[in-house]
């Protein structure tokens, strides 16, 4: 950096130095920034190509996405969606409401009503027999609740249903065909209301519906074994029956 002798002496000047380094340095960080860029730009494709596929729109077989269109689910089997969806037994009709019309046990199983022909108008309960038969040509096995589901209607409105605690033990059905197997029953003829339904039972006090003729009704779910357990068959049948009239006063 000093030349030898007496002549004039090198100096380093800073701002040049300074100036040269920057200068050099330059390329190096415009070409980090565009690699940088173009990553970015990388990552944002990748995230805007697999977006529709890792956040798919909700779709219902009622409604539409957010981007318009419309998808419907695929439909379950009839007789599949028809079980899944129906209500059980106990549940099947429910106060003020209309009775239900019950199709037919896939198992061929019917229950029929065994009431008195009159009871006394009243609060007091009326003690009957439902009978459950086996329709079918075959031997049907399973089991059902202790008790099936009574209810009182008058042209088709329901006046009455089976309604609170329920003895928790299953009946056994072993039915050749044409057999049947009976269990006890009762109802009380009142009129209910729809907020009777919304608690665990009825109020105390409802009104004795007035004299008059009545249809009693009878609704059970069956449980198949597995041994009858077919691609048409649930395992889950709601048997309902024929309504049984009775007179009151």
């Amino acid at each position: 950096m000093f030349a030898a002798g007496d002549g004039p002496r090198n100096s380093i000047d800073p701002d040049r130095v300074i100036a040269r380094s920057r200068g050099r340095r330059r390329p190096l960080q415009v070409a980090a920034g565009a690699v940088g860029a173009l990553a970015v730009v990388a990552l944002v494709a990748v995230v805007v190509q697999t977006a529709p596929f890792s956040f798919p729109a909700m779709m219902t077989s009622q409604g539409a996405s957010d981007s318009g269109s419309t998808t419907e689910q695929a439909p379950l089997p009839g007789d599949l969606e028809s079980t899944l969806k129906r209500a059980p037994a106990d549940r099947l009709n429910l106060c003020t409401g209309t009775l239900t019309e019950v199709a037919a046990s896939f198992n061929g199983l019917r229950l029929d009503v065994a009431f008195p022909a009159q009871a006394p108008a009243g609060a007091d309960p009326v003690d009957g027999t439902v009978r459950l038969t086996n329709t079918s040509a075959t031997r049907v096995t399973g089991s059902t609740g202790a008790t099936p589901a009574i209810t009182l209607s008058q042209d088709g409105v329901v006046l009455w249903h089976s309604n609170g605690p329920t003895i928790m033990s299953l009946a056994i059905v072993d039915l050749e065909p044409g057999a049947s197997m009976e269990y006890r029953a009762s109802f009380t003829p009142v009129r209910c209301e729809v907020d009777d339904d919304l608690g665990p039972s009825f109020r105390d006090g409802l009104p004795a519906v007035p004299a008059g003729v009545y249809d009693l009704s009878a609704a059970i779910d069956f449980t198949a074994d597995s041994s009858m357990l077919q691609p048409e068959r649930p395992e889950l049948d709601l048997v309902s029956g024929p309504l049984s009239q009775i007179t009151i006063g």
